[in-house]
Formats: C-alpha cells, structure tokens, sequence
C-alpha cells in the first residue's frame, strides 16, 4: 500500500457527512416507491435493515481501529482470508458501486424532471441527463478527495431541509388507510420481509464510506469509528419516521408508480409550489449522494491495484494525488450501465440496479463481518484467543444478517450477482500472472 502523508485530508464532520451523505441519497427519496409494491409490511424491513446496519457499522468500525488502510470492504477481508477472497469482495464491492452510481444517476433524472416535464417522456433527456451528471461529478471529483468532500458536506445538509420539512408536516395529512394492503405481492410474510430487508438495506449502503479513503482521513482509528456510528444511527433515525410518513400521505397504488414521492407528497399538502421545492431538495441529496459514491468509486480498485489484483492503470494518480484514470475507467462503465437500461421504466430500473447492486455489497458485509477474528488468527496479539472469541461473538450476528439479506434478494437477483462476481476470476488469474512474471524478473535481476 502507498505510505505517506496524502496531500488532501478530511476530517471529523466530512466523513460524517460522507457517511450520511452516501447513505441519505436517492434511497430514500425514491424507495417508498419500490416498497409500496410489496405493501406496508416493508416497514419492518426498515426496522431490520437498520439493526443489521448497526451490526455492520460497529463491525466497520472495530475493523477500521485493526487495519487503518484505505479500502475498506476489499481490504479487510483480504487482510483477514487472503488474496482472492478479498479480490473477489472488491471486485463486487466496485461494481456495485458503479451499479450504485447508475441508479442514483436515474433518480437525480427523475427529480430532475419534474422541472422539465415537457421532456418526461423524452428517451433523449433519459440518456443525456444521468450521463452529463455523472461526468461533471467526475470532472469535479478529478480535482481531489478534498474537492469531493466539501461538495458532500454542504449537499448533505441541505438535502435534510426537504426530508425533514415534509415528514413533520406528512403526519398533518396521515390517513391510515394509505397502509392497506398489508402485503401487496401475494406472497408470504416471510417472502416479503426478506425482499424488503434486501431493499431497504440500499438506503444504508455507505456504512462503510468513511472506510474507503481512509489514508486521507485526519486520525482515523479515532474518525472513521464515530463517523460509522453516529452517520448509521443518525440516518437510521431519519429514513424511519420519514417512509412512514411518505406512506400515510400518498396511497399504494399512487406511490408506486411514483417517480418522485416526495415531491408529489409535498404537491398534495402545498400544491406545485411545494412540489418544486421539496423536488429541487431531492435534487440535491441525490446529486450529493452521486458526488459522495463517484469519490468512492476511484478507492477501491485504486486500492487493489495498489496490491497487484487489478492492472497498474488504476492506481496511477493526477498531480493532485488522486487515482484519475480509476475515476475516470470508473465512470465509462457507469455510464455504459445508464445507456443499457435507460429504455425501461424509472422504478423499475432502479429496483433491479439496487437488488443487484446490494447483494454484491453483501457478499464484502459477509467476509468483513468475520475478517476480524482470523486477522486475530494470524497476527497473535497478546491474549489474541480471547480477544478473537469475543470479536466471533460481536461479529456473528452482521454475518448472520447478511446471510437473511442475500436470501431476501430472491433466486434471480442472487444468479445474476454470481454471474457478476465470477466474471472477475480471469481478472485475477490474469493478474496473478503478472505479479509471478515481475517476481522472476526482480529475482534474475538481483542475481546479475
């Protein structure tokens, strides 16, 4: 890993707002749409996703205390089970970043058009508008870790105003009967739990944001945990009492076809005027939340690079000292991602990015989750077998989470993943190759 003293750092409020940023973005201003389709039962999902989202937020944060490197969930399950194992949960971890990226992009186009609903059904506006955010995002983040973050902290505090202005104001105009039918799907309680878990769970993706750029945090064994902590507990607060909200508002059969249900909650109580406003706040969390993941989008394959388990490309940086060409590769694929599906649905597209996008998130949750003990394992600190017994115990239940997670994602959402993650392994023998063919050649030039 690259050592040294980065020339950009951030520090206590910036990551948590990196956190709350990443995590507060186009989830909750566009899933009371994807939940309705499976009925109010999804609110529970919320509640459990939450707790899972704690489990791994203090599994994050313990781990981070252990190996203060950049690239969280890639290098810690490498620290902790060896080369391809943490190859195969950055691998999944980036492209459900990308993915990420792509359904984040949709929903800033939605919002977006409420502005502009002369160009609502326009397939034109669908393509051109998520692809030109995206790459000003990256232009902006080209600039440097710094840049990016400023950028976070002020859109992170103005996407609150929205949220909290309609959900105060949503109980006013509470119907209860909004909340029927309990379970929209026609399949189990169990069924529609689990997919609502699975949902759900995006909204607290970016956890572990405070993790990534970690050699660019001021005092990180001391930021990165309460950062982890305090943005989970702060967003978990938030997304609650606001989707009840959103739900006692607008009916089922309303809000799931909705592609902005803020903006049309706030049009019911306060006709267009409020609509704009609260839709030109949505606008801003989800371009925050994009800003946040493209900063995060260049660390992780910059940080396997750095171990020889992606091409040297991206690991190469600008004057700035930020990985550009990672950036930038990064930024091509999102953008390929958003011209491939921009001929569906906006609600669509978006369930399908997300349910694909968490579940390769996952499996990075599901090896971190027990990287700690076998990090124990191998290291043998002083009194390191109780020490990894009580990390076992602290760490089981997020690993237990992920697993309900992964089997709330569904059979087709779970091939495809799979078919995703594997797709990797050339990639990685490709790579392995080239770390033995530089190794011989060090070795011969040493004997000469």
């Amino acid at each position: 890993m690259r050592q040294g003293k980065p020339a950009q750092q951030i520090g206590i409020y910036i990551a948590i707002s990196l956190v709350v940023g990443n995590m507060i973005g186009s989830g909750i201003f566009m899933l009371p749409a994807s939940m309705a389709t499976i009925g109010s039962i999804s609110l529970l999902g919320w509640v459990l996703s939450g707790a899972g989202a704690i489990l791994v937020a203090i599994v994050f944060s313990r781990l981070s205390k252990l190996v203060p490197k950049t690239g969280g969930p890639y290098i810690y399950p490498r620290e902790g089970f060896g080369d391809f194992v943490g190859f195969l949960s950055g691998w999944g971890y980036w492209l459900s970043v990308l993915l990420t990226n792509a359904s984040i992009a949709f929903a800033f186009t939605g919002y977006l058009l409420v502005f502009l609903p002369a160009f609502s059904t326009s397939q034109t506006a669908m393509v051109l508008i998520p692809v030109l955010t995206i790459w000003l995002l990256t232009y902006l983040n080209s600039r440097g870790v710094r840049t990016g973050g400023v950028v976070q902290l002020g859109t992170t505090i103005l996407k609150i105003v929205p949220l909290v202005t309609v959900t105060i104001a949503g109980f006013f105009f509470f119907d209860s009967n909004n909340f029927e039918p309990f379970i929209a799907t026609g399949s189990s309680d169990l069924a529609a739990i689990g997919t609502s878990i699975t949902l759900t769970l995006f909204a607290f993706l970016g956890i572990e944001s405070a993790t990534i750029p970690a050699g660019n945090i001021k005092n990180p064994e001391v930021t990165i945990p309460r950062a982890t902590i305090i943005g989970t507990i702060l967003t978990l607060f938030i997304y609650l009492i606001s989707s009840i909200s959103i739900m006692g508002i607008l009916p089922q059969s309303q809000l799931s076809m909705s592609t902005a249900p803020f903006a049309e909650a706030a049009e019911l109580m306060w006709g267009k005027t409020g609509m704009y406003l609260v839709g030109f706040g949505a606008m801003i969390s989800t371009f925050g939340a994009l800003n946040g993941w493209i900063l995060i989008q260049s660390q992780i394959p910059m940080a396997m690079a750095e171990d020889d388990l992606l091409p040297p490309i991206f690991k190469k940086r600008s004057r700035r000292d930020f990985p550009i060409f990672s950036l930038i590769i990064s930024s091509v694929i999102v953008t390929v991602v958003v011209i491939a599906n921009s001929s569906r649905g906006l609600v669509e597209i978006f369930t399908m990015l997300i349910l694909v996008g968490t579940f390769l998130t996952l499996i990075s949750y599901l090896f971190s989750s027990m990287a700690e003990v076998l990090i124990l394992i191998k290291r043998k600190p002083e009194d390191w077998k109780k020490r990894a017994a009580r990390a076992f115990l602290l760490s089981f239940p997020a690993f237990g989470f992920s697993i309900i997670a992964i089997y709330g994602a569904g059979m087709e959402i779970v091939f495809y993943g799979f078919l995703i993650l594997v797709l990797g392994i050339p990639i990685y023998i490709w790579s392995k190759m080239k770390q033995s063919q530089l190794s011989k050649q060090s070795e011969r030039n040493l004997s000469e």
